[in-house]
This record gives C-alpha cells, structure tokens and sequence, in this order.
C-alpha cells in the first residue's frame, strides 16, 4: 500500500480527524442552538452533493485522515444517507467512520448500520425527563431516542451519549446520569455550553463547567479516571463508576481547553473547510469542486489550511466579550 501523506501543521499537530457536516437539517429546534423563529436554512443547491462528499473525504484519506465523524445537522434527515453510508463503507473500509446524531430517526435501521459495520454511535441526549426534553428541543421525540439507545445496546453498537451541560436546566440531573451509566454500558458525556453559533443561546449563567461537574459527581460516588491508549484519546476525560456498566466522560472546551493536541479538520455542509471551531477563516472547497474539477487543486488548498491551522483558545480569549465567537450556526458547521 502506498504510504499516505501526513498532515502536519506550524505546531506540531498531526490532523488525522475529520468532522463532515451532512446537512445542516434538523428535525429539533434545540433551544441552545437556534430558535425556532430564527431558523434559517442553506439553499439546497449550495449543499454538498453525496459524491462531493465522498471526493472530499478519498482527497483526506489521502492526507492521513484515519477517522470520519458524519454529522449535522441530523444527518438522517437528509435522503439516501443509509444508501451513501454503504457506499462509503465499501469504497474506503478502512476509514474509522462514526456518526453523530440525534438518535431520533434510527428506528429500523440500527440492525443495518450494525451490519455495514458502524461500531459506534454518538447520540445527543441532554436530559432523562422526557418533559424537560420537549422544552429543549421543542419536540416531543424522548421516548424514540432511548428506544433507540436500547436497540444500539442490543445489536453491539457502542454509544455515547453527548450531553450539552447547561446550570439551571440539566445540573440536576446528574445523579440520573451516574445511575444511568452504572446500569448501561454507555459513556455518558457532559459538554461544557460555548459561546459558539450564531444565534446561540449562550450567556454565563448557563455555564457548568467540568470542574464543578467532577466536584459535584465526586461528592455522590467514587470515581476513577480512566487511562486511555493513544489510539482511544479524545477530547473527554473519561471516569469509572463504581460497579457501573459505563462511564462518565467531561469535554471542557472552555474551562480546560485541548487545543494544542487537536487534530481536526471541519467540513461544512456546505463544503466549506474549517480548520477551528473559533475561526471564521474558511476555505470554499465546493467552489473548487465545481468549477475545474481538479482535485490536485483542491487537496493544494486542504494542505495550506492544515499549515495555517491556528490555536483555537487565543481566538476564544480574543473575542470572550462576544455573544458568539462563530458566524455560522451549529448546524451548518457539524460542531
């Protein structure tokens, strides 16, 4: 096999990772990230047709990218996707392919991603009550997604549940997630809330840091910090529970930032590469796809973005005074 180039940016880190946004649908209207009033979406054509996607996604494996992350928006509300899933699979088994989703549109296919061999599943859930559910995300879907992080379980997917922390909203509810991870075998994953979107919710009383979050969980159970190999490390600290099946994990973005490992490049869905979640710099890789075609020219581009890669938290610190650091949405970018 021919040995694929590294990319290596001007600090060192090895981008090896990258986040594709599907689509920016959605079938929510979660609360933290855009209002219902203020939903706007990408006009269609601007959005990446599936064979861009999978000329982007060939151009970074051939960069060294090892692993895939499918987002969104809800990357099951856009048509086909199970059908271009399979065809990624075939086409390049050896990315490690993993998907974000809301978990609300899985009913009836979780035996077929099992069998195309999808392992793992990240599943936002930001609450266990399904009351509290439908005021975040202004649907009435709760029962769907545990159905579906049950139907997960059973056919041997992993899951990881991702959960927005949000003081006020959810704080209370730690208890019920240490339980829940000590019954099932999930990583049960607190995000610390970011300044980041347009048209975010976010403001400083929401913030629950991770700190607090390991402070308080320390003062209900024991727990014990998990050591990870290289291969596994991501941005969670991930704890053992006590006789527990799963796991809690803490992602500080904010509090207790990993720039300076990050190994990631983002990929809007409307093929716009980002090479920071905090920066606005972009490169418009759909207009290149569309207009010669050559996909030297494109990969030329990927690789001068990787050299500019910046560190995010200076971005952070610079524009802390700001309502949002981004002026994309959360659902265009793929988080």
């Amino acid at each position: 096999m021919k040995n694929k180039e590294q990319l290596i940016d001007q600090f060192g880190r090895k981008i090896n990772y990258l986040r594709l946004s599907i689509t920016d649908r959605c079938n929510l209207r979660c609360s933290y990230c855009s209002s219902e009033k203020e939903f706007q979406l990408l006009p269609h054509q601007d959005i990446l047709s599936y064979e861009e996607c999978l000329a982007l996604i060939r151009l970074s494996d051939s960069l060294g990218v090892k692993k895939v992350r499918l987002t969104g928006g809800e990357p099951f509300v856009r048509k086909d996707f199970m059908g271009f899933l399979c065809r990624l699979k075939t086409e390049l088994p050896e990315i490690d392919l993993r998907l974000t989703t809301n978990g609300t549109l899985l009913a009836g296919r979780i035996a077929a991603l099992q069998a195309m061999g999808i392992r793992c599943l990240n599943i936002s859930l930001d609450t266990l009550k399904p009351e509290k559910y439908v005021r975040i995300t202004g649907r009435d879907y709760f029962f769907s997604v545990r159905q579906a992080i049950d139907e997960c379980l059973e056919q041997g997917i992993r899951v990881k549940i991702n959960c927005v922390a949000l003081n006020g909203f959810n704080d209370g509810e730690l208890a019920d997630f240490v339980a829940f991870a000590q019954k099932y075998p999930v990583d049960v994953r607190f995000i610390e809330f970011m300044p980041v979107g347009c048209g975010t919710s976010w403001e400083k009383h929401f913030f629950w840091s991770a700190e607090k979050i390991l402070a308080d969980l320390s003062r209900m159970t024991e727990v014990k910090p998990v050591l990870q190999t290289q291969a596994d490390r991501g941005p969670a600290r991930l704890y053992a529970l006590p006789g527990g099946k799963g796991r809690i994990g803490l992602i500080s973005p904010l509090s207790n930032h990993f720039c300076a490992t990050c190994n990631r490049f983002r990929i809007t869905a409307d093929g716009k590469l980002r090479t920071c979640l905090f920066s606005d710099t972009e490169y418009d890789l759909r207009s290149l796809l569309r207009s010669s075609g050559n996909m030297g020219d494109v990969l030329r581009v990927m690789q001068e973005a990787g050299k500019e890669k910046p560190i995010g938290h200076e971005l952070l610190m610079e524009k802390q005074a700001s309502v949002s650091v981004c002026g994309r949405r959360m659902s265009a970018i793929g988080g």
